[in-house]
């Protein structure tokens, strides 16, 4: 199979003898496994939508399966669930701020219908990294787990956060401490 010049090619994922894999912009590609023939194909137009995000990163890094869904993340910071058999979305969530520097390359986790999701943009901007997490099904957001504390005069998600910040000198909170490089 021939696939096109561009950005990086995820590792496959085999289910049932069908390769799926991305492309590109998180271009999902199911592909039957014996003859290389393509099932279909999924362009979540990553390049229309990323905007000055699309100079930010290279590409996907892999995708994810789970329940007859594959999971992907976007440059301008959607994940997205497509329906294995047909590559027809089946939800999709933002999970950044669309103006903010954050935006996604790193590949979805899932386990025990829950769907984990990163970020990156530290390198580009004042970005406080997080971590989210999906229902699987729904795409409704679970829970999530700040990295690094924020600023104090907010208040802190939670005692960890708290106890974080009595090691955080200055008004770290203005360059928001980085922290998203591990979740990508």
């Amino acid at each position: 199979m021939d696939l096109p010049t561009g950005n990086s090619v995820t590792q496959p994922l085999e289910v049932d003898g069908v390769l799926y894999f991305s492309t590109g912009y998180s271009v999902i590609h199911a592909v039957e496994a014996a003859s290389g023939k393509e099932l279909w194909s999924y362009d979540p137009k990553t390049a229309q939508a990323a905007g000055k995000k699309l100079r930010l990163a290279w590409g996907s890094r892999g995708i994810a399966w789970w329940n007859g869904k594959i999971y992907t993340g976007t440059l301008d910071g959607r994940l997205i669930a497509i329906d294995a058999a047909t590559g027809r979305p089946v939800w999709s969530v933002m999970t950044v701020d669309k103006d903010d520097g954050r935006y996604i390359s790193g590949a979805p986790r899932v386990f025990d219908g829950k769907v984990i999701i990163g970020h990156g943009g530290a390198d580009v901007a004042a970005t406080r990294g997080y971590v989210t997490t999906y229902d699987g099904e729904t795409g409704k957001q679970l829970w999530r787990f700040y990295v690094v504390p924020g600023n104090p005069a907010d208040g802190f998600e939670n005692r960890a956060m708290e106890m974080a910040a009595k090691t955080w000198f200055g008004e770290w909170w203005k360059y928001a401490g980085a922290a998203p490089f591990g979740m990508q």
